[in-house]
């Protein structure tokens, strides 16, 4: 029997759609010294937007990108501005699913980013965790938005929206 969802559509795309707003940008994307560095040692304009568009996609919303995914022209041309890369550059990234992959590694490596442990000691400790945040949660939103803070504050790469409702839902 398929499981039911627990939030809505507006309330998954306020969680983990990438920002758009001035704000937002200029307080998650914005790139450090280190970071251009990183970013400088991919060879292409596109490989270098896209890399910096990961970076910053794991760092907020906290998650992956999805292949196929619809980047928003903000998000772009901001990356693209400090890079000195228009952003259309994105629309030729990743060709290779290969390179996608590549700098997912090259990120997890330098940033200390890790996978959601979908088992083992590891997952048990965030369901404890989210067990006893259950308790004091107001709703269904607000237990998701404590589990997704604690990913970022551990540097722990969010998994599927639908991992996310069934550990909150369980």
């Amino acid at each position: 029997m398929p499981r039911r969802h627990i939030l809505s559509a507006r309330q998954r795309s306020l969680l983990l759609d990438l920002p758009t707003d001035e704000a937002s940008l200029l307080r998650y994307y914005i790139l450090a010294d280190d970071d251009l560095i990183h970013i400088d040692r991919r060879r292409r304009p596109e490989n270098r937007i896209g890399f910096a568009l990961q970076l910053c996609a794991l760092r907020y919303p906290g998650r992956m990108l999805v292949p196929g995914e619809v980047i928003p022209l903000a998000v772009s041309a901001f990356l693209g501005a400090q890079l000195g890369i228009t952003g259309d550059a994105l629309i030729r990234y990743a060709v290779r699913r290969q390179t996608r992959q590549q700098h997912m590694e090259v990120l997890r490596s330098i940033y200390g980013y890790r996978t959601f442990p979908g088992q083992g000691a590891p997952a048990r400790a965030f369901r404890d965790w989210l067990f006893a945040e259950a308790e004091q949660a107001r709703s269904n939103d607000d237990l998701a938005r404590r589990f997704i803070t604690c990913c970022r504050n551990t540097m722990t790469i969010l998994p599927a929206i639908t991992t996310i409702e069934r550990l909150c839902a369980d």
